[in-house]
């Protein structure tokens, strides 16, 4: 009954614990508690108490009546729980299963009757006794962990185990799980802190009730259980009672440590925060130098690895969980299950027979025992620093970028580590001395961990001060031999590790080499520990045979400080740093062989060493201490030596390219045989592979190793030299300079300014034929066994070519003209190659011209002679200068003025023109009229040619050197843009020899040319003209004119026979024109090579004359006879010649003395003319002359004015003529000529009908002036026994009658006296049309319009063949 009101009210109360408020009798059910033995109802009680908590009065009220003590004895006989579940877990290494059993730990006394005390029994056995009678309730009874003896019925674990009796409601397990919340509860009512964050004080007093020694002990004990909801729980109540607790120092004498790190759970979190909280506040001693800060200061340092502390205190208990769960194996943290199943192992190894006993005696007291270092197999060979294990941290295969954090603060703490490193001292105390304290003898193998524990518990209580106050000293050094042998330091070697330092050294590399940009403000400090490693390990006679080679990591950690920072470099300088690694590099280079590899130790010394003085080179003190040690370039250079150490090679090459910032260790190294190296390097390039578009790695790649290597060679030669420009300058030496020009060529030696290496090592490897360079597979096999021979005598013996290259010669190139870096052979061979710097060419070349001057004036005085050597060697050099020197001029033109290079011929015409006297050397001559030849289109070089009076001997040319004539010709053509240059071809007689060409050459193409030339000549404003008279005294004008519109049809013309009205042309007069020239020519010529300044004087009566053209009327250049025969001949000039025809007429009539035969033909020819090509006339106005022809008309000579009519006739056809005499006074002579000549009535009145037919009022107002009217009408009704045609004319009459009556101005005054006549009556109304015939009134008129050429009208005929030679003179 009493069971079932407990329940109810536990219902009650939970469910209406608000409205109900405290409960008034916490204390009685408290008391009830403690006193009852029935297992129902101490659950039920339980339960209750359990909803009572949620009011917080009945938690004072609980305390009060020591409700927490009770609550904490019930709590233990969770140990009692035997029927646990199994929980899969990681490491099993407590508890195989749930229901093995063991025999119980005798824990148990108690006293008879007698006062006697017996035992111990175990809890079973304490059971049977109970059973049987022997003790009972009131037996006072004790195990440890009793305040004192005490009757059995209060001692809880033996009350609910012996005498309790009914069915319990909960396992011991829930009941512990119940009351656990209860006190959590509890402990959230009373926070450490108030609501601003600061610590209650005193200790909320149920956070202090938990932490008295008969509760906190029994607590912590509970994670023993293994139970994973009492070990969460157990953690959770933990945490809460220690916060702000000052009995936390002294919580690790609880065991509660090694407790937690025993359990075997994955729910870890709980105790990941309590530990996080707790670990570094305990107050333990510990003496280990060996360990870091956070290690020394946590509770864990002895049980956990350091990196599993670090991440519980630096990462929190969150990441803490997750890595003690896990498999983790970075440079950060080392963790796994196996690792956990070790140090489960040795804790429970190190407690020993405690968890057992807590079956027998729940109670029982843990007894606080420092735990030896847990070593992990998987740490051994491992250094932790700050918080990563540096070993990992190296790997940088498995961890090739493994992220810093904070590098200044691991650098620091690297440093700080590494100090400690030099400095460990062996410990004060042995392992045998820690022995002999705790009475253990010496043994071979050592004793393990709990041999040790018993010894020093033994001795520990034996002289506990509490117990023996004599014994204070030996307490103290028992304590001091067990803490010594539980420390690292029993386990370590005396003295300093070389593996870590080794560890030490690389991972300062690695800081450097990932974090520089942070790094760099940071003036390295353990240069003093760097340079006396690297000191002591180069003096070290095993330096070669140590396990663990420092050397090489401390070069490379060199290497990377100055790397990073200007300020390293200068602080290793005044460590003395560069001497010192001069000495290691010394040493390590001795030992380099045939058989060396890229892992061997002295590889890697003479590597990093080399990268530290590349990058040490940048500043100017290191430079100067590396000129003071000459070994340093010596045996950097040796380093080159061995080529299947590409890596070690490519090293040596990035050092060379920084020592080339200074002029003298530039020389030091040329010295020093570095050529010979570096230029080998460059045939191993394969531009295929750089080309073929295959992914590659220098790793797996062999030969794009060797390519990054040939380019970095190049990159050196062309710092070694001074070749690069702008950031890249370095000094130029021209010592090195030569030598490269040398070895490589001074094309190839140009190309290293480029700075495109992969261009150029292509060009090396390859077969090449330019006009810079001549590189086969002979060239790169000679000049590669020189440099190996050099390279090995440099390396064994010290000496080499005194010159180092400077005067080598490839044997092909020796046979080669060179001028200016350029193999002239090949470049005319080769002409449309573009020659870099084409301007220095054109001087260089010339240059060598002028130097073989003195040679030419031999060969000239030789020809002379009649003696020219014409395979002399040099003689083909001038000839290949030359025709070089034509080649670089034709392909490098003017385009833009300033541009070409034939300007720099300026200056240096006499000599080239001087050169075409060398009669004999026709390749010479030849080469050098091709010469000018191409300088012709530049004006400046025509004025220059022209002021230098040289023309001579280029028209000397065309005589004897025939098959150059037409280049020749080509050449003044161009020349004679210049009027200076045509007045000395006059002057030197230049017309005859062009007149030769034309008309005794039998190449067809010369003659043209020669027209053109001639044409050209003639359209020169100043001395045109004097060309032209100079002709005319050999040719005919029309032969000019020709040259000018066609030089084809002028060459056509002198071959052909022609008689037309411009040219009587035969082969008699061609025969005797042809002779003449080629005889003053040779003349000319014979007296002028004598003389190069003969002049050509031509006398002005000189003229050629032949039969065929005497006593023929020539006007204009025109045969007026053959062109009255032919007047639709197209004229050459016809407004010229029609001005000069009508000017002759004109004079003719004027002349008081009429020539009539010379007036007939000139009237003749312009009758003729006009009626031909009657669009003739139109120009006549314009001349001037028809007022003229009026008044010649006007004359009483009849034979003048029969002239003037028939003039007037053939201009009365063109409308412009008309209206230009109707300004004139032409009808009052048109009258009088027709009175004077009767005969030629009928010829004027055509022309009057004509001009009236116009419709011009100013003519019919001169004829009604002139009375002409009835002049006319007199004539209609005249016979007309004079003119030929009477009714034709008449008829011409009627319609010039009508013509004047149709004026609007006059036609009604010219009507009227037309109507006064009878005569007009009879005429004025019919049509005589049919009276007037179409053909010409002048019968005499012959020939018919047509179209004419030079060689198509008249009287032409063209031979059957040109002659091939000259007829003979």
């Amino acid at each position: 009954m009493k069971c079932q009101c407990l329940q109810a009210m536990t219902i009650v109360y939970g469910r209406c614990h608000e409205e109900i408020g405290s409960f008034n009798d916490t204390k009685y059910i408290i008391g009830m508690l403690e006193r009852s033995t029935d297992k129902m109802e101490r659950d039920r009680l339980l339960l209750f108490l359990q909803k009572l908590t949620l009011n917080r009065k009945n938690v004072k009220e609980m305390m009060d009546a020591n409700g927490s003590r009770v609550l904490v004895d019930l709590l233990t006989l969770a140990h009692m729980h035997t029927s646990r579940a199994t929980v899969p877990t990681q490491s099993n290494v407590i508890e195989a299963s749930p229901d093995m059993w063991r025999e119980s730990e005798k824990e148990w006394y108690y006293g008879n009757l007698e006062k006697e005390r017996r035992g111990p029994f175990s809890l079973v056995e304490m059971k049977e006794l109970y059973d049987g009678g022997t003790i009972h309730i009131k037996t006072r009874c004790w195990a440890q962990g009793l305040d004192g003896w005490r009757p059995l019925y209060t001692i809880p674990q033996l009350k609910w185990c012996l005498v309790a009796s009914g069915a319990a409601v909960m396992n011991e397990s829930d009941l512990a799980t119940l009351i656990l919340n209860m006190l959590i509860r509890i402990c959230e009512y009373y926070p450490s802190r108030d609501a601003d964050g600061a610590i209650v004080r005193p200790l909320p007093r149920a956070k202090r009730l938990l932490s008295e020694a008969h509760c906190l002990p029994h607590l912590v004990q509970l994670l023993l259980t293994f139970d994973p909801i009492l070990v969460e729980k157990v953690a959770t109540l933990l945490c809460l009672v220690m916060q702000d607790n000052p009995c936390i120092s002294r919580l690790y004498l609880t065991g509660v440590f090694f407790f937690i790190m025993m359990y075997t759970g994955s729910n870890v979190l709980p105790l990941a925060n309590f530990l996080k909280y707790t670990h570094m506040k305990q107050a333990f001693r510990v003496d280990d130098a060996r360990s870091t800060d956070i290690m020394q200061q946590s509770i864990l340092g002895h049980i956990m690895p350091d990196a599993m502390v670090c991440y519980l205190e630096n990462y929190g208990a969150e990441k803490f969980a997750e890595i003690f769960l896990g498999e983790f194996d970075t440079p950060e943290a080392i963790w796994s299950g196996e690792m956990r199943r070790l140090m489960i192992e040795k804790i429970a190894a190190h407690l020993g027979e405690f968890s057992p006993r807590l079956h027998s005696n729940t109670r029982a007291l843990y007894q606080y025992c420092p735990i030896p270092a847990v070593n992990y197999p998987q740490l051994e060979e491992e250094l932790f620093c700050s918080i990563y294990y540096l070993r990992h941290l190296c790997d940088t295969q498995h961890f090739p970028n493994w992220p810093i954090k904070e590098p200044v603060k691991l650098l620091k703490d690297i440093l700080d580590a590494w100090k400690q490193e030099v400095e460990k001292k062996p410990p004060t105390m042995s392992i045998d001395d820690a022995y002999k304290v705790l009475e253990l003898k010496a043994a071979a193998g050592g004793y393990d961990e709990n041999k040790i524990r018993k010894a020093y518990f033994r001795l520990a209580q034996k002289f506990h001060p509490d117990k023996n106050p004599d014994g204070r000293d030996m307490f103290e050094q028992v304590n001091k031999a067990y803490e010594f042998l539980c420390s690292k330091s029993s386990k370590t070697g005396a003295g300093p590790d070389p593996q870590n330092i080794v560890l030490i050294l690389r991972s300062q590399s690695i800081l450097f080499g990932r974090h520089k940009d942070e790094l760099h403000p940071y003036k390295y400090a353990g240069y003093p520990m760097l340079i006396k490693t690297i000191r002591m390990e180069t003096g070290d006679d095993a330096l070669f045979s140590k396990p663990a080679a420092l050397l090489p990591a401390a070069t490379e950690l060199a290497y990377h400080t100055v790397n990073c920072s200007a300020l390293n470099a200068e602080e290793l300088r005044r460590e003395q740093g560069i001497e010192y690694l001069e000495e290691a590099l010394s040493r390590c280079t001795a030992m380099l062989g045939a058989g060396s590899a890229p892992g061997d130790m002295v590889v890697q010394v003479c590597t990093h060493v080399t990268k530290c003085y590349a990058v040490a080179a940048q500043f100017e003190g290191c430079r100067g201490k590396i000129l003071e040690k000459p070994a340093i370039v010596k045996e950097l250079c040796r380093s080159l030596f061995f080529k299947h150490l590409t890596q070690l090679c490519t090293i040596a090459a990035e050092c060379v390219s920084a020592f080339a910032v200074d002029h003298d260790l530039q020389t030091r190294m040329f010295e020093a045989g570095a050529l010979y190296h570096l230029l080998l390097f460059l045939f191993n390039y394969d531009y295929t592979l750089d080309e073929g578009g295959v992914a590659k790695s220098s790793d797996t790649n062999q030969q794009a190793v060797a390519n990054s290597l040939a380019k970095l060679s190049v990159w050196a030669l062309s710092r070694l030299g001074g070749y690069l420009s702008d950031a890249h300058a370095t000094p130029h030496n021209k010592s090195i300079q030569t030598a490269v020009e040398a070895l490589l060529t001074p094309y190839l030696a140009k190309k290293l300014s480029d700075n495109e290496p992969e261009k150029l090592l292509k060009i090396l490897n390859s077969n090449t034929e330019n006009p810079y360079l001549i590189w086969d597979n002979a060239t790169r096999a000679e000049l590669a066994e020189y440099l190996e021979v050099e390279q090995t005598r440099k390396i064994r013996t010290g000496e080499c070519d005194p010159s180092y290259g400077a005067v080598f010669v490839f044997s092909v190139h020796a046979k080669e003209l060179i001028v200016g870096d350029v193999f002239v052979r090949i470049y005319n061979e080769q002409p449309s190659f573009i020659i870099e710097r084409a301007k220095k060419f054109t001087i260089d070349l010339l240059e060598y011209l002028a130097s073989q001057a003195q040679y030419l004036y031999s060969l000239l005085q030789l020809e002379k002679s009649g003696k020219v050597p014409d395979s002399s060697t040099r003689l083909r050099q001038v000839e290949m200068a030359l025709e070089a020197l034509r080649n670089i001029i034709q392909n490098n033109p003017e385009t833009v003025p300033g541009r070409g290079v034939e300007i720099q011929c300026i200056g240096q015409f006499r000599l080239l023109f001087c050169l075409l006297r060398l009669n004999g050397c026709d390749r010479l001559q030849q080469h050098a009229l091709e010469v000018i030849a191409s300088v012709t289109k530049n004006l400046e070089c025509v004025n220059d040619i022209a002021a230098s009076k040289v023309l001579v001997y280029l028209l000397l040319l065309l005589n004897s050197l025939p098959v150059c004539q037409l280049t020749v010709i080509e050449t003044l053509y161009a020349l004679t843009s210049s009027t200076m240059i045509i007045k000395e071809a006059v002057q030197k007689g230049g017309l005859l020899y062009l007149l030769d060409l034309f008309c005794n050459s039998t190449n067809p193409q010369v003659r043209e040319k020669t027209a053109e030339l001639f044409a050209k000549m003639l359209a020169d404003k100043l001395l045109g003209p004097r060309v032209r008279i100079i002709l005319a005294k050999f040719l005919p004008g029309i032969f000019m004119d020709a040259m000018r519109d066609s030089p084809q049809t002028a060459a056509h013309m002198f071959d052909g026979t022609h008689e037309n009205p411009e040219l009587i042309w035969n082969e008699s007069v061609r025969h005797k024109v042809m002779v003449t020239i080629k005889r003053m020519k040779h003349e000319f010529y014979n007296a002028q090579l004598e003389n190069p300044d003969f002049l050509w004087n031509l006398s002005e009566e000189m003229e050629v004359i032949y039969a065929e053209v005497r006593g023929e009327l020539m006007i204009g250049d025109v045969y007026l006879r053959i062109l009255v025969s032919n007047p639709g001949w197209v004229l050459r000039k016809p407004k010229e010649f029609t001005s000069e025809l009508l000017d002759k007429f004109i004079a003719l009539c004027s002349s008081k003395q009429v020539d009539g035969e010379t007036l007939e033909a000139v009237t003749q020819a312009i009758v003729s003319l006009f009626s031909a090509q009657r669009n003739l006339c139109d120009q006549v106005p314009g001349l001037g002359h028809i007022p003229l022809i009026f008044e010649a008309m006007a004359c009483r000579n009849g034979t003048v004015s029969k002239a003037a009519i028939l003039v007037t006739h053939q201009l009365a056809n063109s409308e412009s003529c008309i209206q230009t005499m109707a300004q004139v006074e032409s009808i009052a002579p048109m009258k009088l000529a027709m009175k004077i000549r009767k005969d030629m009535i009928g010829l004027a009145c055509e022309t009057i009908n004509k001009l009236f037919q116009k419709e011009q009022d100013e003519l019919v107002l001169q004829a009604i002036k002139a009375e002409m009217v009835p002049y006319l009408l007199g004539l209609l009704d005249g016979a007309l026994p004079d003119v030929e045609n009477p009714a034709g004319t008449k008829a011409q009459i009627v319609k010039a009658l009508k013509a004047m009556a149709r004026s609007l101005k006059f036609g009604e005054q010219i009507n009227a006296m037309l109507s006064k006549s009878t005569v007009w009556s009879q005429y004025k109304e019919q049509m005589h049309d049919l009276f007037i015939s179409d053909t010409n009134t002048a019968g005499y008129l012959t020939g018919a319009p047509g179209m004419a050429g030079y060689l198509t009208q008249g009287n032409s005929r063209m031979p059957t063949a040109v002659p091939v030679a000259p007829p003979e003179p």
